[in-house]
């Protein structure tokens, strides 16, 4: 006979099975930017863990550590879907077992295969195949996940390391040009910009619809995919207000698909931003730090057209686009300090990028300029 204790465990237990069922396949499956809230509070909870155990340290030992942030939010998602698999069936199961441990261990004993437990009445034995099968596809899907987030990884990170030969390591927008000029390379850079648009429309499609993307970490210390992003967008901000007449629509589409990407993944985590700001609006980035960039790249014997303060509101009108949500995602990923690049969750002094130097024999140490604006410690 059906009671109404029976009714309650299989509308309460079926409630958590669905739940979890549909915050699995909305974070592995369907491609739409949600983020359910099991992942919400399993990436929160492990990212104030890692924050504590970094904290005492340096940033270059606080990488090594928060390289594995990721793998760890995905065992713990892994762990947190069958969890609950089992306390959903576990429920189902408990009109029939009458006791709490017997449900849960046969609900165990099916969701992870094992069938030690296995009961002959129709009831439980349907409940029972649909665990394992619940179990299996739970598996079955992580699996086939691993190779997608790694693909994405891996087309991330192959521009990132190459944007270090352009624009320092690690990469700076004002280094891009500096090298480009010496180099001869100006010609080239919008054949650099239309690949980073496409990596930008890659990022934000791949990132957003796998948000653990963002807590990846790129294999070497001093790089960062975020970082590398706004010494690009940088770079073109410059090129667009210092030589307007060398910057093609090239230099605008990749600014406007860097911006875009930027705004569309912090609002898939959460932060809030201004999506339509002002060009008058003022940024967090100071003048004395863009006047002395811009000396450093005429120093290098780029032509300007216009001069430091005309060029500066060029500046400001594109920086603001991207400014804020940059800074918010690499101090919530804990980015590597670049000059730049805004403040972080820790008072690490700010890394210099490596700069570009014209040694010859007859001038071994170089002749290029070495001190990099906004960061005392740069030699």
């Amino acid at each position: 006979m059906t009671t109404p204790w029976v009714i309650a465990c299989d509308v309460g237990g079926s409630l958590v099975v669905i739940a979890t069922g549909a915050s699995m396949v909305s974070t592995l499956v369907i491609p739409r930017g949600y983020i359910s809230p099991l992942f919400k509070v399993v990436d929160t909870l492990v990212d104030r863990t890692f924050s504590l155990i970094c904290r005492p340290f340096q940033y270059k030992t606080r990488d090594r550590i928060m390289s594995g942030e990721a793998p760890i939010i995905i065992l713990t998602l892994l762990v947190g879907w069958l969890g609950f698999f089992v306390l959903g069936y576990g429920v189902i199961l408990l009109p029939v077992t009458h006791s709490w441990d017997l449900a849960f261990r046969e609900s165990a004993s099916s969701t992870f295969t094992l069938g030690f437990t296995l009961r002959s009445q129709s009831r439980p034995a349907a409940v029972d195949f649909l665990a394992a099968a619940t179990g299996m596809i739970s598996i079955a899907l992580q699996i086939g996940y691993m190779p997608t987030l790694y693909g994405a990884y891996n087309r991330r990170e192959t521009e990132v390391t190459l944007l270090h030969i352009r624009a320092g390591n690690p990469p700076w927008g004002p280094e891009l040009i500096s090298r480009a000029t010496r180099l001869s390379t100006i010609e080239t850079l919008p054949s650099l910009y239309e690949n980073w648009e496409r990596w930008a429309s890659d990022v934000v499609e791949s990132h957003s619809s796998y948000p653990v993307l963002l807590r990846f970490r790129s294999p070497h210390q001093d790089a960062s995919w975020i970082v590398a992003l706004l010494a690009v967008l940088d770079s073109a901000a410059i090129m667009l207000s210092i030589a307007p007449s060398q910057a093609n629509l090239q230099f605008r589409l990749c600014l406007r698909a860097g911006f875009l990407c930027v705004q569309r993944l912090a609002e898939t985590v959460g932060i809030v931003t201004n999506k339509d700001p002002s060009p008058d609006t003022e940024i967090e980035l100071p003048f004395d730090e863009f006047a002395q960039a811009y000396h450093r790249i005429q120093d290098g014997g780029f032509e300007m057209e216009r001069d430091v303060q005309e060029a500066w509101a060029h500046f400001k009108g594109w920086r603001v686009n991207y400014e804020a949500p940059v800074y918010a995602l690499a101090k919530a990923i804990d980015a590597v300090p670049v000059v730049w690049s805004g403040p972080r969750r820790f008072s690490d002094p700010q890394v210099s990028p490596d700069v570009i130097v014209n040694r010859t024999p007859a001038n071994p140490r170089g002749d290029g300029p070495r001190e990099i604006p906004g960061n005392p410690h740069s030699k």
